[in-house]
């Protein structure tokens, strides 16, 4: 279990991943081992979830994830920059960005060491 607040988390093994990042290949496993979903439905189910997010970005809408953190459109202003290695000025279009900032609740699990 990942805390004690939260008994019915799903409890994910570092040992498990095949990688150090945790994938959409795998998420769709964990929802197909823990929830019961078909394979199909899983990765279907994952894939929505993120091209909800995705979309939402898109659009200009701010995505909030309670308990986990916030995902947020930024408008960057044009501005002068300098090319490292000639040193020559150009010109940097403005741009959006997209931001995130994890939740308190986050950064108190990630700040508390992982039980051996």
């Amino acid at each position: 279990m990942t805390s004690g607040a939260q008994p019915d988390a799903i409890e994910l093994a570092v040992e498990s991943l095949e990688s150090p990042a945790l994938t959409k290949a795998q998420l769709a496993d964990l929802l197909f081992e823990h929830i019961g979903l078909n394979k199909r439905e899983s990765k279907d189910m994952v894939d929505a979830f993120f091209d909800l997010i995705v979309q939402s970005l898109v659009d200009g809408r701010d995505v909030k994830l309670s308990g986990f953190g916030n995902f947020q459109i930024r408008t960057k202003a044009p501005r002068p920059g300098r090319n490292p290695r000639t040193g020559e000025a150009i010109p940097i279009d403005a741009r959006r960005v997209v931001t995130f900032h994890a939740s308190t609740k986050l950064k108190e699990q990630v700040q508390t060491p992982p039980k051996a």
